[in-house]
This record gives C-alpha cells, structure tokens and sequence, in this order.
C-alpha cells in the first residue's frame, strides 16, 4: 500500500515568483533498482545526476519535497569564485597535490557553472559582471589585498579597486577597496537549479520529488533507500541535503551548523537609480561582520541580503536591518517598495571547508558550503558522480573525512549570536 504524503511547496520568494517553471515530477510510486541513488534535489545532487546521467550510469533522484526547495533554491544568486581558504592556505595545510587541486577546484567552479548553463541553454538570468570582495576595515583591507595578490600570482583575472574604483562600481562611497573578480557573475538560483533538472532528465536521469528517504539500509545487492511510496535498490548513494540534513545518517545533521541567511528584494528601479547602482552589473559581498551581499537583477531589482533572524523569517520586521543598511549605503533606495522577503539556511562547516565523507563502501557524502553554494556545489555535484562512477579517490579534490557531530549542536543559535556580537565588537575596535 502506498503511503501518501503532504506536499510541501516552494516557500515564496522573489526566485519563485519570476524562475522558469519546474520540469513536470511526481513522487516515487513502486519498486526500483538502479546503478546510484541521489537523496537531495539541490545543486549538489542535480549536478552529480545530469553528470552521471551523461555517463549513461542509471541514476534517480529522491528529494523530499521540490528541485530547489532548500538553499539552492534561496541563496542569494552570487556566482562566487574559490572556497573560504586561500591559495596559499590550501597548499600548506593539505600539500601541493592535494592543496593545488583544492585551489583549482574554486578557481573553475564558476566556469562550469556558466559552462552548463550555456550548454543546456538554462533560463536563470545568468550574467558574469564578476564579484566585488568590498573592505571596510584595516583588516580586511589587509585580507582583500592579500586575496587578489595571491590569486593574481596564480592567473586569476582579480585585480584591486581603489575608493574611487569602488564608487564607479557600486554607486555608493562606504568601501576603502575592493578587489574585482571577474570569474564571478549572478543567476537566478532557482531557475538554475530547476535547468539542471531539466537537463537531467533529458540526458536519462529520474527525478521524484515529495519522496522523502525515511530509511537508508544495506541490503544484498547495495543499498535499500524506503520512501512513503516505494523502495529503491541502489549499488551508490550520494547524499546531497547540505543545509536540511536531517537524521537518516547518523551524525550527518549535527556536523553541520544550519545558519540563516535571509534577503529582500525592491520593486524593479527606475531607469535612473537602476543605472547608478552597480552600473556594470557586478555583485559584491562585504567582508565585514553583517555578512551583506547584494546584487542588481535582470529586472533591475535591488536584492540585499545578510545575517538576520536565526529562524524561518516572514515578518517585514524581520528584514528591517537588512533594508537599513541597503538604504545607508543607497539613500536613493527610500522611494522603492521592498515586494519580496525570504531567508532559509545554509550549512557553516567547523572549519569553513566543504566536507566529503565516505562513511561506507557505495556511502557518498558532499555538504557545507558555508555561502558559496552555486559554484561550489554544482563543482561538488560533478566530483561526486565521478566517484559514484567508478572513479578512485584521485577524482576527489577534497579531503575525505570522517563525519564529526560539532559538539554542543543543539545550542547553535546561542553560539552564532555570541559569534556575531563578537565580531561586530572587534569589527567596531578595529575600524
């Protein structure tokens, strides 16, 4: 008897109101066997799917409720380059070899991310204006100089914007100095997500959505993975939930620390505020403890986004810091509406690394992006289904680690905001 379920639908937001509609699915109904199983329908495991799928490697896809229902269907749309460590910092602590591909890995994610859209002809209002890293304090004035020279060595199209650089750029005044990354660009987050499915299917992939995996179990011919509506048989599993991991392999949930992030969109801009304000259509993120990013979109939206509440936020005052600070850097921003609010989580790792995990024999784990999800994750997707292949450990260009539940998890709303107050002190001491 097949067991039914309530169908949880995209939670509203900017991106679900303008992406292109979602290839049509259905959840699992019956009995399969298949070469690999995907539990996630994000980045992650929509890219490991359409990868393999390509492959010719029968693959299907579990998710819980919609393609890009979690953080991939949220985020904030910015195509950033690189992981949260620098060059420099990769190739010491992991060596040459491993250090160097680790390095690699974020300096092509971007262009594969384009490189797909391209491919598949993707509607997500994809545009590479490149990324602005802004300073505000001497500190990061440090770190942003030592970010573009250490990339620079390496043949990174970044190079250092000035104050006045940085005013053309933005239209605003508040930065010291930048640095400009041209790999970066913007996307339309869901409609992004919702192309790679697209181009999964087509390339022979399964996808069935509102079919949540309640039990992942070995059997005789591979993995048993149960749903309220069937059981699929699997030699692989690629578990991709980053962000809305939940309890189906121990330890996975509480590796990870679920942070909100939340953003706000205004009315489409005038013709002449939309010109002013991030004119040649970079996106930009502060370095500074507000964790701010923002964008102007193809419509000529204004989005801010950043740290709010730490829980499903869908109150105007809950989004009322983020529209203060937009207003502060943009005075001109008073006249608009802000139409759209949204915030949902992403997953913060302990040591700000993405984290694979190889728990068991057909058991393949990628999660924790920690914000740099849309390069970072479709790269992920694709390492993945190399492994899920066949392929040995040299096809991971991230260290595989043993899962480590962060100790004291069940408090980690009191943790970040003691993190948050702190940073915004020595931030303050430090300007």
């Amino acid at each position: 008897m097949v067991e039914t379920i309530a169908r949880r639908p995209m939670p509203r937001s900017l991106y679900a109101a303008t992406a292109a509609p979602a290839p049509q699915t259905a959840p699992l109904a019956g009995d399969r066997m298949v070469e690999v199983a995907i539990i996630g329908a994000g980045f992650t495991g929509l890219s490991a799917a359409l990868h393999l799928a390509e492959a010719d490697i029968a693959t299907i896809v579990l998710e819980a409720s919609q393609i890009g229902w979690g953080a991939s269907g949220r985020n904030g749309g910015q195509v950033n380059p690189g992981l949260k460590w620098e060059p420099e910092e990769l190739e010491q602590r992991f060596g040459s070899d491993l250090g160097g591909r680790m390095v690699r890995l974020g300096h092509e994610a971007p262009s594969l991310v384009f490189d797909l859209i391209a491919r598949h002809g993707i509607d997500c209002a994809a545009k590479r204006g490149g990324t602005l890293r802004a300073g505000i304090t001497p500190k990061s004035v440090a770190g942003i100089r030592d970010f573009q020279r250490q990339w620079s060595a390496r043949g990174a199209d970044v190079v250092l914007a000035d104050a006045k650089e940085m005013a053309r750029l933005t239209g605003t005044g508040a930065y010291r100095i930048g640095a400009h990354d041209r790999r970066g660009g913007q996307v339309n987050p869901l409609g992004y997500a919702r192309g790679l499915a697209r181009a999964a299917l087509a390339a022979g992939a399964e996808i069935f959505t509102d079919t949540p995996v309640t039990q992942l179990v070995r059997g005789t011919q591979g993995w048993n993975l149960s749903t309220p509506g069937g059981r699929v048989t699997a030699k692989r599993v690629i578990l991709a939930t980053n962000g809305y991991s939940d309890d189906l392999w121990p330890g996975l949930r509480r590796s990870v620390i679920p942070v909100f992030s939340s953003i706000t969109a205004t009315e489409p801009l005038s013709d002449e505020v939309r010109n002013t304000i991030m004119p040649g259509g970079v996106v930009l993120y502060e370095m500074s403890s507000t964790y701010a990013y923002y964008r102007i979109d193809d419509a000529g939206r204004f989005l801010m986004g950043g740290r709010s509440v730490l829980r499903e936020a869908t109150q105007p005052e809950d989004y009322r810091a983020l529209v203060r600070h937009a207003v502060e850097l943009f005075p001109m921003l008073k006249a608009f509406e802000w139409t759209h609010r949204w915030n949902g989580r992403v997953a913060v790792t302990w040591d700000h690394l993405p984290h694979i995990h190889e728990p068991e024999v057909g058991i393949h784990i990628g999660l924790g992006y920690n914000g740099r999800g849309v390069a970072m994750a479709t790269a992920t997707g694709r390492m993945l289904a190399r492994r899920a292949a066949g392929g040995g450990p040299e096809t991971l260009d991230l260290p595989v680690t043993r899962i480590r539940p962060i100790l004291g998890h069940l408090a980690w709303p009191l943790a970040v905001k003691s993190r948050l107050k702190w940073d915004r002190f020595r931030e303050k001491m430090d300007r």
